[in-house]
């Protein structure tokens, strides 16, 4: 079967190719890791037709005897061709034991070229990088970015479009699927429990399984707002639970582990300082996010908060939520010389809401670029320097 090439990351990947250096593809589950190593074979077996893969997946039954590091160095040794480059390609390395101990070792050896995905951010922990330090890098991988949906499913730069991934968000296996509300929400549906089960539950022996459920509601629901230990407070006296807030807060990062949310710091801008208080919360998929808690005009804002996010860390940005004084600022996005200033409306339907959303940008007296998103169909031009862009044209952008 012919895959879609997704060049924003092979082309990130293709310079450490047969580079003395462990390639680590991360995400969460269902975002098309597997594909991307698909492709990366391709790519090697064109460089170097003669290369030996070695590829273990294991999420295939084959592999299930490679529990530990030892079962894994065996395997590759028992696979590896001494008169050639053998490339070693493990799927969800982060079910073997102690994986790591193997791959330093064999990454020792020049006639190996080693990559490897995960779908837990703790398969780079602190320890993990100090005992790899310099031998790897991590590059992850992401949901269908919009001009992404727009290639897989063969569809124009239209609202139609538009509509259909604010709806039904970018991962990638839609395209086998009818986009309809009822099959695509069932499918999301089934990714989001593997996610849970898999990457939260069975990794962190979690109980509470029907808390750790409503938790990700609560998530869905305040997306884009500031938590704190306030609001996690409040919420478990809604639910009439005894769990204590910092039990609830290691179980929001599992979550954040499995790539299924990410966290957002809030950053002074007039004291560049990070705050690790009153973060915001955005899905990785908005569609994952709309079939847990539904699909709901209201939501518009949230939702296009969440797709400039996503959007912004798929072209490499840093992304804090920005505070300037008492004003916050929705965005704040750095990449190496680069910065933006960005605040994100659904409609600009009165005065107050352009004073705010303008006025608060105006206020920040530097020569950034400040852009305010929107879906007003009059989204286009500036106003005293800070640009007015539709969200269609926003997502287009390089």
């Amino acid at each position: 079967m012919k895959t879609i090439q997704r060049p924003a990351y092979l082309d990130r990947i293709t310079p450490f190719i047969n580079k003395n250096i462990i390639k680590v593809l991360t995400g969460q589950r269902r975002v098309g890791k597997s594909y991307m190593l698909r492709q990366l074979i391709d790519k090697i077996k064109l460089l170097d037709p003669q290369s030996n893969i070695i590829f273990v997946d294991k999420e295939k039954l084959a592999f299930d005897d490679i529990r530990d590091y030892k079962d894994l160095y065996q395997h590759i040794n028992q696979n590896t061709k001494k008169e050639c480059k053998n490339v070693v390609i493990i799927d969800e390395v982060q079910e073997i034991m102690s994986f790591e101990r193997a791959l330093r070792d064999i990454n020792e050896d020049p006639m190996y070229d080693i990559y490897c995905t995960g779908s837990n951010a703790t398969l780079l922990s602190s320890d993990l990088s100090t005992f790899l330090a310099g031998r790897y890098i991590e590059i992850q991988i992401h949901t269908l970015s919009f001009e992404e949906f727009i290639l897989f499913h063969q569809l124009d730069h239209s609202k139609d479009s538009l509509g259909k991934y604010i709806q039904f968000g970018g991962m990638p296996y839609l395209i086998h699927l009818k986009l309809d509300s009822e099959i695509v929400f069932d499918y999301l549906k089934s990714i989001y429990n593997s996610i849970l089960l898999k990457d939260v539950v069975a990794r962190h022996n979690i109980r509470n399984v029907n808390f750790l459920d409503r938790l990700v509601l609560f998530l869905a629901d305040n997306m884009g707002n500031p938590l704190s230990a306030k609001n996690i407070s409040d919420f478990l006296k809604s639910q009439r639970v005894s769990l204590s807030v910092n039990t609830v807060m290691s179980y929001l990062n599992f979550l954040i582990n499995s790539f299924c949310v990410h966290k957002v710091s809030r950053f002074d801008v007039v004291g560049k300082k990070i705050f690790e208080i009153n973060e915001k919360f955005y899905f990785e998929d908005i569609g994952l996010r709309n079939s847990i808690i539904g699909f709901k005009q209201k939501d518009m804002g949230k939702i296009l908060e969440c797709i400039v996010y996503n959007h912004l860390i798929y072209k490499g940005y840093t992304v804090y939520v920005g505070k300037y004084n008492h004003l916050e600022i929705d965005f704040i996005a750095k990449k190496s010389d680069q910065l933006l200033y960005i605040q994100v409306a659904y409609l600009l339907k009165d005065s107050a809401t352009i004073h705010r959303e303008f006025g608060n940008l105006l206020k920040l007296n530097d020569n950034y670029r400040k852009i305010v998103v929107s879906m007003d169909e009059y989204a286009q031009g500036n106003f005293k320097g800070v640009e007015h862009r539709h969200i269609m044209d926003f997502l287009k952008e390089s």
